[in-house]
């Protein structure tokens, strides 16, 4: 009787009414201890209330069925597909959508059905494959900032691959303290992309000198990823590197010249094709044969042997780098013995050398920046210390 009163009486009522009384039947349908028949009615009236011409009367059964699981599941996906005004609070939280039905509206869906998908509690990785591979930026962000998402390590890379030249993502990503080295590794790429674009765009620098500083950047900020990398997140990050071409014999030798011992192994690894217990005991045998031969099998420039046996020697005195903060960092000593040794030995090539010179110039100037610090610290504890004569006084 009463939906029949229902049916009859919104026939003539205004949006505002028909919204209202739509959100309380829909309430009855779910708290009310209605009849068999009863419930069977309001959800008939329900379902017709889905034609009505006004977005607030649906948008009224959304507020009420996002959130439930007994709501009646042909309305929710009736009005998971309507515009966003109504559909966003049943994308965001309703447990009846399945992760097909979801994938289905990523694809179909713009902007705002997107960032409300993005938003969900336990987010599964195959929607967030989906956000990744098809979405928007903004859904993206949503993604990156969703702490309930499941991320493959394959999504991570479309985000970059997409979305990388926005800084906003980047700066979301990098904030991120369980991201993937080889993420955070293609993220600098993109960031070297931009700022090289940039700076060639405004006639700041030729494209070859900017392309050359950049590089120098990324590589520098590729030793900082690797610091902190151990295990299968080092082997990813290297074979991101050789992915992508920048498993270079400089970036190797700057390695190796920072005193990072482990990337140094990772490297040869991938490019060997040899299992990395066998680097390691091939690099502490002191015969150089043996590290001639390693260098050879990894493919690389024969220049280049010289230059890393004497790294090697002087890293076996010296020791290689025991910190994160260390092991970012070219070693002077070890620069200058390996430059000293290539422009005496006449075996290394014009680049090697000019290579060297360019990794001795920022050796030095790091140095000098960390004596400075240093010093202005040792400085400001000087100042703030109670003087001697002040101590007696008292």
């Amino acid at each position: 009787m009463i939906v029949r009163q229902f049916i009859n009486w919104v026939r003539t009522a205004s949006a505002g009414e028909r919204a209202e009384a739509t959100r309380s039947l829909a309430r009855a349908w779910l708290i009310s201890n209605l009849s068999e028949d009863d419930r069977a009615a309001a959800e008939g009236a329900l379902l017709m209330m889905l034609d009505d011409p006004s977005p607030l009367v649906r948008k009224a059964m959304a507020d009420v069925f996002a959130r439930s699981t007994s709501a009646p599941a042909a309305i929710v996906q009736a009005l998971a597909l309507d515009q966003p005004s109504v559909a966003i609070a049943v994308l965001e939280h309703s447990p009846l959508l399945i992760d097909a039905d979801l994938v289905d509206i990523v694809a179909t869906g713009n902007c705002e059905t997107q960032c409300a998908i993005a938003r969900r509690g336990s987010l599964p990785a195959p929607v967030a494959a989906a956000i990744a591979e098809v979405g928007s930026a903004a859904a993206a962000l949503e993604l990156i900032e969703n702490p309930y998402a499941d991320l493959a390590p394959f999504s991570w890379d479309r985000i970059v691959e997409r979305h990388g030249h926005l800084a906003a993502i980047r700066e979301s990503m990098l904030l991120l303290e369980d991201l993937p080295a080889a993420t955070r590794a293609a993220l600098v790429g993109k960031l070297s992309e931009t700022l090289a674009q940039f700076v060639v765009a405004r006639n700041w620098l030729s494209a070859d000198r900017a392309g050359r500083v950049a590089s120098e950047a990324r590589d520098r900020s590729t030793l900082n990823i690797a610091a902190c990398s151990r295990g299968d997140d080092m082997r990813g990050l290297v074979r991101h590197l050789r992915e992508t071409g920048q498993l270079t014999a400089g970036l190797i030798l700057r390695a190796l010249l920072s005193g990072n011992l482990d990337l140094f192994e990772a490297a040869l690894a991938e490019l060997s094709e040899l299992p990395q217990t066998r680097i390691s005991s091939l690099l502490h045998d002191r015969s150089g044969a043996s590290v001639e031969a390693l260098l050879r099998r990894a493919d690389l420039p024969e220049s280049t042997f010289a230059a890393f046996r004497v790294a090697l020697d002087v890293c076996h005195e010296i020791g290689f780098a025991d910190s994160a903060g260390t092991a970012a960092r070219l070693r002077r000593r070890m620069v200058e013995r390996v430059l000293t040794q290539c422009e005496t030995d006449g075996s290394a090539t014009e680049q090697l050398l000019i290579l060297l010179r360019r990794f001795a110039t920022e050796s030095a100037r790091e140095e000098a920046r960390l004596f400075c610090e240093e010093l202005v610290a040792e400085t400001a504890l000087t100042s703030h210390a109670p003087q001697h004569d002040e101590l007696i006084a008292a």
